[in-house]
């Protein structure tokens, strides 16, 4: 397992609030089946509602499929994922290179050390990562999509979304997680929720309470220092 970074020192209150918010908040990879009171579920839109855009164009809208629905998608994604390649909306990174690709493989290694699979272990890490596609079990997920017209920025505006809407959420005591893994698969959200290639799907947030026992959710990475994602030009 690997630590999170220490806290910020101390401050005003809704410093400290933010502060704890951020530094407590992780990616939730094992949920409880129960679902949440729909007025919970909007608590945290409505919050995350609040997220500065570009001209205030606000371009993200969430299609959220739970229940029935959600078994759809789960069972229509079960069967498009071995046999369709990715064709995702917004292209993928042409690559991960140096400081950004060690990152990535702490965290990949760090997930699986703490779920038990082996480095190498080729089936076992391909089970892993079709629990993607099943939304960890969760009873909600949201696909959050911008207008296409607007292009990188309209994207933009969505990543701050889901940021404001995970710590919402987590300020609730839900649990949730950002996905880029279903937007690989636009043809199938399409189909099954309704979305018009109007919109550009940008990814998915999978939310519900977690499962406390389950040792993914005792998983947790590591953030950079400071001084390597800012360069001061006094």
């Amino acid at each position: 397992m690997t630590a999170s970074a220490p806290p910020a020192p101390a401050g005003p209150p809704a410093f400290d609030t933010l502060s704890a918010l951020l530094h407590t908040r992780h990616s939730c990879r094992a949920f409880l089946p129960e679902p949440l009171p729909r007025a919970t579920i909007e608590q945290v839109l409505a919050t995350a509602q609040r997220t500065a855009s570009w001209c205030n164009a606000q371009p993200w809208q969430l299609t959220i499929a739970s229940g029935a629905t959600l078994a759809r998608l789960r069972a229509a994604l079960a069967a498009a994922v071995p046999a369709t390649p990715p064709a995702p909306d917004l292209p993928w990174p042409r690559e991960y290179r140096g400081m950004y690709q060690d990152r990535r493989r702490e965290c990949g290694f760090g997930l699986y050390d703490a779920v038990g699979i082996a480095r190498g272990d080729r089936a076992a890490s391909a089970q892993q990562v079709a629990l993607n596609f099943t939304m960890f079990g969760a009873p909600h997920v949201a696909i959050v999509s911008s207008d296409e017209a607007l292009g990188v920025y309209g994207a933009v505006d969505c990543g701050a979304y889901v940021g404001n809407f995970m710590l919402a959420a987590h300020s609730l005591g839900i649990g949730s997680i950002a996905q880029a893994a279903l937007a690989a698969y636009p043809a199938v959200l399409r189909d099954v929720l309704g979305i018009g290639t109007d919109r550009s799907i940008v990814c998915a947030i999978s939310f519900g309470r977690a499962d406390p026992q389950h040792p993914a959710n005792r998983f947790r990475t590591t953030r950079a220092d400071v001084a390597q994602a800012v360069q001061w030009r006094d």
